[in-house]
């Protein structure tokens, strides 16, 4: 199949960025709904209101298990936005701030759902062939996610940093995965798209590896000079059919 070799016996998928986003760094899908918004702020200025949403969510528990994926984007873009505000980078009403966190939490919901679509069909056929497990760091509800977005039923079962403790690059997050599968490191394949989270930690333990390359959050995340000579290049989904 694709690039799945004959020995592979199970698949670990990432989340974030691998199936919601074609491996493309959400920072960029969430900039791209600033600028539909037409939020007057520059992307430095986002970058580092991104930068401090990010730390917050993982200091403050903001986000509850029950959250959808568009309760969690909106929940994030108010932070993102409060930051804006307290820094004095804009004028606006709260009106104005309050409709901007809406327009881009929807613009960012409608990019993940379109996506998804786009890999159902992937993810349906590789779970009628192979067990799939998710690993990803992410803020606690995932599960709830995937539900909303219509692909828990693919997995066998998740594990997640915000539940386990671990978060990547440790690799130990998917030794968790490999041991859920009940494989051998070496017929497992990992699907990803950061290559310092998920190529290079996966690789360590001796599974096989496939990179879903796209726009990273920086530019040495696109650089592959560290890439492991046998880890596969996708630039789609489809292509491990």
């Amino acid at each position: 199949m694709g690039n799945i070799s004959n020995n592979i016996r199970g698949i670990i998928f990432d989340y974030g960025g691998t199936i919601d986003s074609r491996g493309v760094h959400w920072s960029w899908i969430i900039w791209d709904g600033y600028q539909q918004a037409q939020v007057p702020i520059t992307l430095e200025q986002f970058r580092e209101a991104y930068v401090f949403a990010e730390r917050e969510l993982a200091k403050v528990r903001h986000i509850l298990p029950s959250d959808n994926f568009l309760q969690l984007l909106h929940k994030k873009m108010v932070i993102e936005l409060q930051y804006v505000a307290q820094k004095g980078w804009t004028q606006a009403t709260q009106q104005q701030f309050d409709e901007w966190a809406e327009s881009i939490a929807q613009h960012c919901y409608h990019e993940a759902q379109e996506s998804i679509a786009e890999a159902m069909p992937v993810l349906e056929s590789l779970s009628k062939q192979f067990p799939l497990m998710l690993v990803s760091n992410f803020y606690g509800n995932i599960d709830e996610v995937v539900r909303d977005l219509g692909i828990r039923h693919f997995f066998k079962g998740i594990i997640e940093s915000a539940v386990v403790g671990i978060r990547k690059p440790n690799p130990t997050l998917f030794r968790l995965g490999v041991d859920a599968l009940e494989l051998p490191a070496d017929q497992v394949l990992v699907v990803g798209d950061s290559l310092k989270k998920d190529i290079l930690p996966a690789h360590s333990l001796g599974c096989a590896t496939a990179w879903m390359q796209g726009p990273g959050w920086t530019e040495d995340e696109n650089d592959a000079i560290d890439i492991p000579a046998d880890t596969c290049r996708l630039t789609s989904l489809t292509q491990l059919l």
